[in-house]
């Protein structure tokens, strides 16, 4: 089940707009797109973890890992909902700047993906976060927004069909994003996965 996750942050505070605000109450609305949070307890020190980051943040390493997770979350969507729900691909990653403090770190991600139709559309906007979770233990999370591919090719996708593509992409691209802050150059460590329900 895909779900959002407690932030590391105040109570309520938002980390990013998933939608326009109403304007008269200030609430979100979330209508296109399934919210999305995943959580992974690294077994590296918040320095060491907060190091390797920036550094993936800046040779490509997300880049590569986004394209990975979102091609596998397609070929699970082609085998569930036929041939025309697949005819998508990552266009582009979009990172923002790395945003540190002595105990937080996070990036926000954008996946941008051309439809079946040809347009381009967001397909992932998320916070992508690091923070100490005791001795040499780093909590590493994700929150944010995924959405299905526009016209022809989303059309007649089920809810659970989106949020099983939701869950394969972040669960995958979190995974590798554990990985190698953990295993940098050939080093051995463990990273203990736990979705949130």
């Amino acid at each position: 089940m895909v779900i959002t996750l407690a932030t590391f942050g105040v109570a309520g505070q938002d980390l990013w707009p998933l939608s326009g605000r109403c304007r008269s109450c200030g609430l979100i609305a979330v209508t296109d797109q399934i919210v999305v949070g995943d959580r992974v307890m690294l077994e590296a020190g918040f320095d060491a973890a907060r190091a390797r980051l920036r550094i993936m943040a800046g040779d490509g390493m997300l880049q590569w890992a986004s394209e990975l997770a979102y091609g596998e979350s397609i070929t699970g969507l082609v085998t569930l909902a036929g041939r025309e729900a697949g005819l998508t691909r990552l266009a582009g990653v979009r990172l923002g700047d790395l945003a540190e403090t002595y105990d937080r770190a996070h990036i926000l991600v954008q996946w941008e993906a051309i439809a079946a139709d040809g347009k381009l559309f967001t397909a992932l906007d998320a916070d992508l976060m690091l923070a100490p979770a005791g001795d040499q233990i780093t909590a590493l999370a994700l929150a944010g927004a995924y959405r299905p591919q526009p016209g022809p090719g989303g059309a007649g996708l089920t809810r659970e069909i989106i949020r099983g593509c939701a869950a394969t992409a972040i669960g995958t691209f979190m995974a590798r994003v554990a990985r190698t802050v953990v295993q940098p150059a050939g080093t051995a460590g463990h990273a203990g996965h736990t979705r949130e329900a």
